[in-house]
């Protein structure tokens, strides 16, 4: 692979590990995201005043095909100014409407500063990472709590390198070990 060209020096590389978004032709559209991030000057409430939640409104109590999620952080965690919230509802979109599709997650909040909506598509890799040495990851879904991404990372370790990521290990050890 080569790359950007500066001062006369061409990067390159042996593989390419990237998002989607890099690489068009080698992914498949799989879905679509609705989102709601919310500024808020108070914590999400009946969670007895948290400075964090996270909630998951199920399928089948919203009449939905998908879960909503829920995930509030604050400024005890350094993401916002002191005294307030920071809300993201998200689910897999349904329709064109991701104000209305949000709804039931976005009436938990109670009063919001600021809110801002927003869609976008999902991918997921199409090619053969064996023949062209391209690692595409796949598109952030509706949850929050990162677990489809950090399963995406394991696989994507294992498909780079032939081996199974296991986080139980001390790898700074294994890794001396090896030398």
């Amino acid at each position: 692979m080569c790359g950007v060209t500066s001062e006369g020096e061409t990067a390159k590389s042996k593989k390419v590990v990237c998002d989607p978004s890099y690489l068009p032709n080698k992914v498949k559209k799989v879905g679509k995201v609705a989102r709601a991030i919310a500024i808020m000057s108070h914590p999400i409430p009946s969670t007895n005043d948290s400075n964090s939640a996270q909630v998951i409104l199920p399928q089948k109590q919203l009449g939905r095909k998908s879960d909503m999620y829920l995930f509030c952080c604050s400024y005890s965690h350094n993401v916002a100014p002191k005294g307030k919230y920071i809300a993201f509802v998200s689910t897999e979109a349904e329709t064109d409407n991701p104000q209305s599709e949000l709804k039931p997650g976005t009436d938990l909040l109670g009063g919001v500063d600021e809110i801002f909506f927003e869609t976008y598509d999902r991918f997921e890799p199409v090619n053969k990472p064996s023949l062209d040495n391209c690692f595409i990851t796949t598109s952030y879904d509706a949850t929050t709590h990162f677990e489809s991404t950090v399963d995406d990372v394991q696989n994507m370790y294992t498909l780079i390198t032939g081996k199974v990521l296991d986080l139980n290990v001390d790898l700074s050890a294994a890794s001396a070990a090896e030398e």
